[in-house]
């Protein structure tokens, strides 16, 4: 399949990543950075090493699970979430427009830098001066999907701010694999459709969760409407979607092997053996590339951090931040 059809089929989807989440307070704030406002959230004791944890495509720092962020700040961390731009409470970018696709996939093909509202570079300087603004001078960087590969490139451009590194199910090491890991079933989502039709985003997110989360950790049908309920009201911008996945895509075809093969901190990939956005491969490929990097392969997760494999993950992550490289 060419990669322009691969495109037109599923990149209008967004690379949606969506995470069953736990409502709860943190210390709430908004940062001025790089000339655009980031909201954020943090936890736990200012003293502590920091988790820096990055959002996905379309995931607002909503999708970190409070039990999860607990999880971390009670083994003695704080951490740090944040909305990436064009999402949640943070700056959005609605007078760049929408992403031509056909431009985008033109380049791409091309290997030319692709016309886009933002890429996944900026995204991660985003990150770096978050960091600079709240006096942290080094972080465990951790990020999910698309923030998995914002995470890695804070790794390999900013080494100074990067005490580990955690990509979770995110690919951005060769141009060569796959876009989507199983086709058929991604692109039987549906586009977001008109942004006034919220009542349509909730079911299309709905079941883009269940879809992406696989049989063996099935999404909880109850929470996942709260979840996308609340989400909504906190803050409803389906434009966003789009414009971070034109920068997820073209991020996943970036090709970055000389970059990751600099970075030099402890380095944990962790992948799930249903991920049916992700092929698995790209997983295996980062953490083959990158230096002294561990790969985790979980049997029957998803494109999403389930519930019962939040208490798994912590510990995963935990480890990596305490080896010595």
């Amino acid at each position: 399949m060419s990669l322009r059809l691969i495109v037109n089929k599923t990149c209008l989807l967004g690379m949606i990543v969506v995470f069953i989440s736990l409502k709860g307070s943190g210390q709430p704030g908004i940062a001025q950075v790089n000339g655009i406002n980031i909201a954020y959230h943090s936890y736990g004791s200012k003293n502590k090493e920091v988790f820096l944890l990055i959002s996905g495509t379309n995931a607002q720092l909503t999708m970190w699970p409070k039990v999860f962020c607990d999880k971390l700040v009670g083994k003695g961390y704080r951490v740090i979430v944040f909305d990436n731009r064009d999402i949640g409470l943070s700056t959005k970018f609605d007078e760049a427009g929408m992403p031509d696709w056909n431009a985008i996939t033109k380049a791409l093909e091309l290997g030319e830098k692709p016309p886009l509202a933002y890429s996944l570079d900026d995204m991660a300087k985003d990150a770096v001066v978050l960091l600079d603004v709240l006096g942290i001078k080094k972080a465990h960087i951790v990020g999910a999907s698309m923030g998995g590969m914002i995470a890695q490139r804070v790794s390999y451009y900013y080494p100074d701010h990067a005490l580990s590194l955690t990509s979770i199910m995110a690919g951005g090491g060769k141009p060569t694999f796959p876009l989507v890991a199983k086709v058929e079933l991604v692109s039987s989502i549906p586009a977001p459709g008109p942004a006034d039709d919220t009542a349509a985003y909730v079911q299309r997110e709905l079941q883009s969760m269940k879809i992406l989360a696989g049989k063996k950790y099935p999404v909880n049908e109850k929470k996942a409407l709260a979840l996308i309920r609340s989400n909504i009201k906190r803050s409803y911008h389906p434009d966003g979607l789009v414009r971070q996945g034109a920068a997820s895509v073209a991020g996943f075809y970036a090709g970055r092997t000389a970059d990751l093969k600099r970075i030099k901190i402890p380095t944990l990939v962790v992948h799930g053996t249903e991920d049916p956005l992700v092929i698995i491969d790209a997983g295996k490929d980062i953490a083959t590339t990158i230096p002294g990097a561990r790969f985790e392969s979980i049997e029957g997760m998803g494109h999403d951090l389930p519930e019962p494999l939040l208490e798994k993950l912590a510990e995963l992550i935990i480890n990596n931040a305490q080896r010595k490289q």
